[in-house]
């Protein structure tokens, strides 16, 4: 390939990344969702491809700290109509800052990307203050510690110390800067021995898998055979509340793409998974089909769908904000704010609602939330008891979450946090509790 040839490459993945993080940032729209539906993106080479999530995913997590190194360079605030200079700012501070990028690459394809968006007028500005940075590009970067706050937005920031305190919050926050490892839980528990070698993986305490982020994952051992499914150690922990489920009807509600349902039919489960969104219970079929696992898949809107006859068991991991998610998908740091998260309490209150109403008396739920804000998790179980919803709390034990007693609260919920299990890439936040149908 020519010199001008790669030029030319270098410049069309930048561009892709700067129409993506448009979007991201003024349109609220979710990244990865965004990247797939852009046709410049699909046609980049493979390594193109992971370099525009790579920059993408460095953009959003260190936001706040690229936008202060930037406005200390800026005369001036750039105009408003001169938006999409700033973001191509913002991409070229990311490589030099955040990537190791040398210095002239990050320059020039910054300068020429400005050019080709049509402001042109701004190139000199662009040259500038990106040569500023790369000169003081060490003495930018900020430990982590600092660094975690500097790049949460205050909303988050205020309500995560309000919850859990500033030094727990920084070390929320500092995980977050880092990108999230890859968890795998595999369909027969006993067999992490056979597949931790080929997997390059490590073992955690629950029987997860978990190795490096990166590569295809149709291309990892075990995924043709379906011997395993991506789950956050996190997200798989909600089924454990539920105890032996082997030949008890349960019902997954908001159940795709459909981790915990793989978890609860590989135990046995008679399982019912419910999704109001045909395209992921779409995925959930595919994963199904490759697991060599069975389950009965409803695509209805739960708050209204009711089973033919009461159920053993529910888990409702219910739409949340995704807070927790941050490690893996720093794009939500920017598109959700308290109104959403408002409008999200009254959609999980009419989902315990409904669940609660699908049990058989005795029967158990388990309620979970992918959130930090407390607004979604205890406070939602509170408002559903104090509504009167025939619903009484069964704690969970510690010694049920051994491995993870800190997580177990003195009431008997769970609340995990990202900042757990930090040395070996963390995990993501969530908020479980479990309950019993009462008469």
């Amino acid at each position: 390939m020519s010199s001008l040839e790669t030029d030319t490459t270098a410049v069309s993945s930048r561009r892709v990344a700067l129409a993506v993080l448009g979007a991201v940032l003024r349109r609220a729209q979710p990244l990865e969702e965004t990247l797939i539906r852009h046709a410049g993106f699909e046609a980049l080479a493979p390594r193109d491809r992971a370099f525009v999530r790579l920059l993408l995913a460095t953009v959003l997590r260190r936001l706040g700290e690229i936008d202060a190194a930037l406005s200390g360079r800026l005369e001036r605030p750039l105009p408003s109509q001169a938006d999409v200079v700033g973001d191509v700012l913002r991409l070229g501070a990311a490589q030099l800052l955040f990537l190791d990028t040398p210095a002239h690459a990050a320059v020039d394809t910054s300068v020429r990307l400005v050019e080709a968006v049509g402001q042109g007028r701004f190139k000199g500005l662009a040259n500038a203050v990106l040569r500023h940075l790369a000169r003081e590009r060490e003495a930018l970067r900020l430990p982590d510690g600092m660094a975690g706050q500097a790049n949460t937005p205050a909303w988050l920031w205020d309500s995560w110390v309000a919850a859990y305190g500033e030094t727990a919050s920084r070390a929320i926050a500092a995980q977050h800067l880092h990108e999230a490892p890859l968890d795998l839980s595999l369909r027969d528990p006993a067999s992490a021995a056979r597949w931790a070698g080929p997997l390059e993986a490590e073992t955690l305490p629950c029987g997860t898998l978990r190795r490096a982020a990166g590569g295809r994952l149709a291309a990892l051992p075990g995924y043709a055979e379906g011997a395993w499914w991506v789950q956050d150690v996190a997200a798989s922990l909600p089924v454990q509340l539920l105890g032996d489920v082997a030949g008890r009807r349960v019902i997954d509600l908001c159940a795709a793409p459909g981790g915990k349902t793989l978890q609860l039919a590989a135990a046995g489960a008679e399982v019912v998974a419910v999704d109001i969104s045909g395209r992921r219970m779409t995925r959930l079929a595919d994963n199904l089909r490759r697991t060599g696992l069975r389950a009965e898949l409803v695509t209805a809107d739960a708050v209204h769908w009711r089973p033919a006859a009461p159920v053993d068991a529910v888990l409702l991991d219910a739409p949340c904000s995704a807070t927790g998610t941050l490690r893996r998908h720093p794009d939500i740091a920017r598109t959700k704010g308290p109104a959403d998260v408002a409008r999200l309490t009254a959609v999980q209150d009419r989902l315990l609602a409904a669940a609660s109403a699908m049990l058989r008396q005795g029967g158990v739920l388990v309620y979970g939330v992918c959130s930090l804000q407390p607004e979604e998790g205890p406070a939602r179980i509170a408002a559903a008891l104090q509504a009167g919803l025939p619903l009484q709390p069964e704690p969970v034990r510690p010694s049920e979450l051994a491995w993870l007693d800190a997580a177990v609260s003195p009431q008997g919920d769970v609340r995990t946090l990202p900042c757990f299990l930090a040395a070996r890439g963390g995990m993501d936040g969530f908020y479980m509790a479990r309950l019993r149908r009462c008469g």
